[in-house]
């Protein structure tokens, strides 16, 4: 059994008894692998170990993995958005999880249309106000949300937020739970269905599986360390 077949085990071991410590399914939790910077066969090892849904940050790496898998996989892209890469992105991406602004959103629905497609979109908010990332405010997406639910070419599925970075896990909880307040208020006041909250990376899922993730975005805790720093974004 390689590396990633073991660690994958511990992940979901991990997944199910936080879904236990919160009564929650295991059906409730989705692993998205997050596999950026990872070569493809590192991908094909967690393909051999079950793995089905990958996320990927950066177009021009993410094609060739894409296309050098199995068409079955389940790919999301996880990484800022560039409007001119748009149209490539759906091509590889079935999901899109940092949809930071109505005039993004507006943008990815009239592409979507022109491609024929229907993608899933998370909605990205920033609780935190940080300068460095991007995401609506709450009182944004309260102003733009009725107007982004309406968008004729795209499904919004929930809520995405990227937390401070915090020196331990359980300091990032109230940015779960906030993000959990939050959806639960948008469906209220909106008559909307947002089912789904991807928050949550290698250091915290459990964390967030507590506070009500959907999806739980990890990487380095399946792969290892990576060889060089990225972004830091979604996993």
């Amino acid at each position: 059994m390689s590396g990633v077949a073991e660690n994958l085990i511990e992940i979901r071991d991990e997944i199910a008894a936080a879904c236990v410590k919160a009564g929650r399914t295991r059906q409730d939790v989705h692993l998205i692998a997050v596999s950026k910077t990872f070569p493809v066969e590192s991908i094909r090892e967690a393909v051999e170990a079950g793995q089905t849904i990958f996320g990927e940050s950066k177009l021009q790496e993410a094609e060739p993995k894409v296309a050098g898998l199995p068409s079955s996989l389940e790919w999301h892209f996880i990484g800022r958005v560039q409007r001119n890469k748009v149209r490539k992105i759906l091509q590889i991406a079935s999901v899109i999880h940092a949809i930071d602004s109505l005039k993004l959103a507006d943008y990815v629905s009239k592409v979507a249309l022109e491609s024929g497609m229907r993608p899933s979109l998370y909605l990205q908010v920033n609780l935190a106000g940080e300068l460095s990332k991007g995401g609506f405010s709450p009182d944004e997406l309260r102003h733009d949300l009725k107007e982004i639910l309406s968008l004729p070419g795209v499904e919004i599925v929930g809520l995405m937020t990227l937390p401070p970075v915090e020196d331990k896990a359980e300091n990032s909880r109230k940015w779960f739970t906030g993000l959990r307040i939050l959806r639960d208020d948008l469906e209220r006041e909106f008559g909307a269905s947002l089912p789904f909250l991807s928050m949550g990376m290698s250091g915290d899922f459990q964390i967030a599986i507590e506070e009500g993730a959907t999806h739980v975005r990890v990487g380095s805790a399946i792969f290892g360390k990576r060889a060089y720093r990225v972004d830091g974004e979604l996993g």
